[in-house]
């Protein structure tokens, strides 16, 4: 297996001139711990994670109160802050992150991650950002790859990228929280969703995809008003 067998292909990201209040929101909005930043060509330049907002707060801090920490409890100082300072994805993300090709194993990945102590890695095709592996991917690709396939890895991948679609377009459920492996026509769909229905919807579109052999679907329900992970 591959990456671009088990990458979360809707990859939320970033322009270099977003500001940290957007990045802090996309975080929470999505239950995301990290997000690329690209340029206009989507090429991957920088990476603002938790840590990176984190570390930004822990040398500046106003008046005794972290702005950052501020911006989530309605901090009126704090948000004219932001607003009037202007942060900017340049300054507070990590440049040049690791990235790896949509063909990387499974087994160099691994190896990234445990060496640079990473949990995600951007995956480009041709240069440019098509979606990102994250440790919980990675796990999740690595426990099926001990399970033959009776197909080929390009027709799992085309059942992989049908179901996405019919996710993202029929079912309406956002894909950005979900990752599906397809080995041998067999389906395994994890991460949360926002309601039993949408679970459910998700299922149902898998079982519609032709080549479809099993679906194990194990979503999660999001916490209600629980910060991101």
């Amino acid at each position: 297996m591959q990456a671009i067998d088990i990458m979360t292909p809707k990859v939320v990201s970033v322009g270099l001139d977003a500001e940290v209040r957007e990045i802090a929101q996309l975080l929470l909005d999505h239950r995301i711990s990290a997000v690329p930043v690209v340029d206009d060509q989507r090429k991957v330049v920088g990476i603002v994670s938790e840590g990176d907002l984190m570390r930004r707060v822990k040398n500046e801090e106003h008046n005794g109160h972290s702005w950052w920490l501020s911006l989530f409890t309605g901090g009126k100082d704090a948000g004219d802050y932001v607003k009037s300072h202007g942060r900017k994805a340049s300054e507070v993300m990590t440049p040049n992150p690791l990235t790896v090709e949509e063909n990387t194993p499974l087994h160099t990945i691994a190896r990234l991650l445990e060496k640079h102590h990473i949990k995600r890695v951007p995956v480009l095709r041709e240069g440019k950002l098509v979606g990102i592996v994250s440790r919980a991917n990675l796990l999740q690709g690595i426990a099926n790859a001990a399970v033959a396939p009776t197909q080929s890895p390009a027709d799992d991948r085309q059942i992989r990228e049908a179901i996405l679609k019919e996710v993202e377009h029929n079912a309406g459920v956002p894909t950005e929280s979900i990752s599906l492996i397809v080995d041998g026509g067999a389906v395994e769909i994890w991460g949360l969703v926002e309601s039993p229905e949408q679970k459910q919807a998700v299922t149902v579109a898998a079982e519609n995809v032709p080549g479809v052999s099993k679906v194990e679907n194990h979503l999660g329900l999001m916490p209600r008003g629980v910060g991101f992970m």
